[in-house]
Formats: C-alpha cells, sequence, structure tokens
C-alpha cells in the first residue's frame, strides 16, 4: 500500500492515533473499560524543525511518543515516517522485521539520565551498543573509535570511555543518553523531557547542545515537555494536549502570544514574563482533569472552560486550521480574543 504526506518536507506524520489501555476487573479479568491515553492525535513535523508536545501530566504525551517509535503498539491510526530512500511507511502496522532497519532513522533521548544508563556498563558499551547491535560492528576497536566521535561531538572526553555512569554528573549523563541516540546517525529524534530531571544552569547547557547538534547533522526532534520556556526556547512550532487530544497548534510565537484555545491561555498565563513592568494575572483552571477512563461528553475542556457554552457540552470540536499553520479544537476560536504572555 502506498503512503503520501503531507509535502515532501513532512518527515513523520500522525493521523487520527490512538492508544488505549484496557481496564479488567475481576477474577476472569473481563474488560469493563478502556483509558484512552491518546484519543484521536494528528500532527506532522517537517525535516529539520523541532515541534515541542506539551501538557500537564498524564495528558497522554510520553504515550504519543512512545506510539511513534512503536516501544507501544498504537491501538489505532497511521504514524507515516519519510525513509532515508524517501519512501513513506506506516510505522504503526509495519511488521517486526520490517521496523528493525528502520531503528536506526529514529532514536529516543529519555528523561532520567540516571535510570536509563545501565550502571554495569562503560561508556564504551553504553553508546557502543546501538553499533553492536544494529550495526553488527563487532570490532571493539572500531567500535571504540566511533564512540569516541561521538563522546567528542557532545562534549565528553573520550578518555571518559572506560568510566561507569555513577562517575558523572547529571549534565554529562545526560550528555550521554544524547550520545547513545546519535550513535546511529538517525534523522528524527525523540526527546522526552530531556532537561526536566537537571539544574536549570545544566538544562540551558544541554539545551543549546541539542540545538547546535540540530544543525550540524540535520536532526529532527519531537519535543515532549511541560515546562513552557524551555519549550519557548527549542521548538519551531508546539502542539498542546489535554486528555489525549490536541487542543491547539502552531508556530511557536504565535501560540505564546496569540493562543485560540482557552486552555493554552491559561497555560501561557502561567509562564513567568522576565519584565518587572508587565503584570500578568494567572488564570485559574477550576475543577479536576477529567479521567481518560471516562471523559466527558463534547469537549472534553468544557467543564473548566470559562467560555463554555451549551454546544461546549454536547459536540466534540475538530481541529480545525483558522489561521496559517495555525490549527484549534475549540467551537469559539473564531469569536474569542485571549491574551497570551504579558497580555
Amino acid at each position: 500500500m502506498k503512503h503520501t504526506t503531507r509535502d515532501e518536507r513532512t518527515l513523520l506524520e500522525v493521523k487520527h492515533l490512538k492508544k488505549h489501555f484496557p481496564i479488567r476487573k475481576g477474577f476472569l479479568r473481563r474488560l469493563v473499560g478502556q483509558v484512552k491515553a491518546v484519543d484521536g492525535v494528528s500532527f506532522y513535523i517537517n525535516e529539520g524543525e523541532t515541534l515541542g508536545l506539551v501538557g500537564e501530566s498524564g495528558c497522554g504525551k510520553t504515550t504519543t511518543a512512545r506510539c511513534i517509535l512503536r516501544a507501544l503498539d498504537p491501538t489505532a491510526g497511521q504514524i507515516l515516517f519519510r525513509t532515508a530512500s524517501g519512501q513513506v511507511v506506516d510505522l504503526a502496522t509495519l511488521p517486526e522485521n520490517e521496523l528493525r532497519p528502520l531503528r536506526r532513522e529514529m532514536q529516543m533521548i529519555f528523561q532520567d539520565p540516571f535510570a536509563s544508563l545501565n550502571p554495569r556498563m562503560n561508556l564504551l558499551d553504553i553508546v557502543g551498543e546501538p553499533l553492536l547491535v544494529i550495526e553488527g560492528i563487532k570490532s571493539r576497536k572500531e567500535r571504540a573509535e566511533r564512540v569516541a566521535e561521538i563522546l567528542r561531538l557532545v562534549g565528553l572526553r573520550p578518555e571518559y570511555m572506560q568510566r561507569f555512569p555513577h562517575a558523572f554528573s547529571g549534565g554529562q549523563r545526560q550528555r550521554i543518553v544524547i550520545a547513545r541516540a546519535l550513535a546511529l546517525h538517525p534523522r528524527l529524534v525523540v526527546a522526552d523531557e530531556p532537561v526536566s530531571a537537571l539544574d536549570v544552569s545544566v538544562q540551558a547547557q544541554v539545551l543549546n547542545l541539542m540545538m547546535e547538534l540540530q544543525q550540524r547533522l540535520n536532526l529532527t526532534y519531537l519535543f515532549v515537555a511541560h515546562d513552557l520556556s524551555v519549550v519557548k526556547h527549542i521548538c519551531n512550532r508546539v502542539a498542546v494536549m489535554y486528555v489525549g487530544k490536541l487542543v491547539e497548534t502552531a508556530p511557536t510565537d504565535e501560540l505564546f502570544y496569540h493562543p485560540k484555545h482557552p486552555y493554552t491561555e491559561a497555560l501561557m498565563s502561567a509562564v513567568p514574563v522576565a519584565d518587572p513592568r508587565i503584570r500578568s494575572a494567572m488564570i485559574p483552571l477550576e475543577g479536576d482533569v477529567p479521567s481518560p477512563a471516562n471523559p466527558p461528553p463534547g469537549c472534553y475542556f468544557h467543564p473548566r472552560c470559562r467560555y463554555a457554552v451549551d454546544i461546549c457540552s454536547q459536540e466534540a470540536p475538530n481541529l480545525e486550521e483558522i489561521e496559517d499553520n495555525h490549527f484549534v479544537a475549540c467551537h469559539r476560536a473564531h469569536e474569542l480574543k485571549l491574551r497570551g504572555i504579558g497580555g
């Protein structure tokens, strides 16, 4: 079956992606419901750009990222990926034997550098493992030469090759995780909260490193985060998730300064502004985040939305393009005048 993406610049396009987890109870483990962790998500990433995926904890960001890399098998939808040869394949349905060769083109940077590194392996084995498993480089000398090159690339000295993870700081460990992800020269890198476990000063160093590597290696990032100030610094476009659904996607500056969805407006009101002359009042969100196992009817955000009208509780809005490259899922997107940062 032939697949097509949005255009020839698109490296990854996700269409109506769903991931539902079964809820089973009783001795016979009967199915009594489903947790809709990801519920019909659609977006695209052009080659060489960074798309930020943001939202509250539990909204489905990490599940979406893991489905894209097939660490989790999606329930439904398409994950269209343009390979190095120019062929567009659907990762969602690709069998394992055909997916394995594509692993070199897609890699992940994990959130916790302390938990994602094997404490019993030194740097040569950690960074060189993909070279052995995927590329089949059995010569330890050849692997060591490649690992030394990769370590220099991320700002680590090749002499560290024989050291174990416990000998490094948090920032250095995250550089090791980045080095492992880059060992196979991937085209798409999924970064799942890559700096949230680091000190603020180290965060800046790692973010600048990622941006420098993107320019040098023509990398494409899916950047999963909840820290909006970090997202504003590194991302070209941003997609906002709420209870498993996308509610808004737009270029970064457009989203931050001219949000079109009430949930995005509330998120932006919580971003601190580095200007004492600007006073931005935080918009409080009343109530709790709905359970993805039992979401409300209509728009999932309507119980907490101060702009909600009758149709919001009756019909689920579609993600529509209301301005150039600005998509919003809100019945009142055309009429509301929402404020962004400093508004």
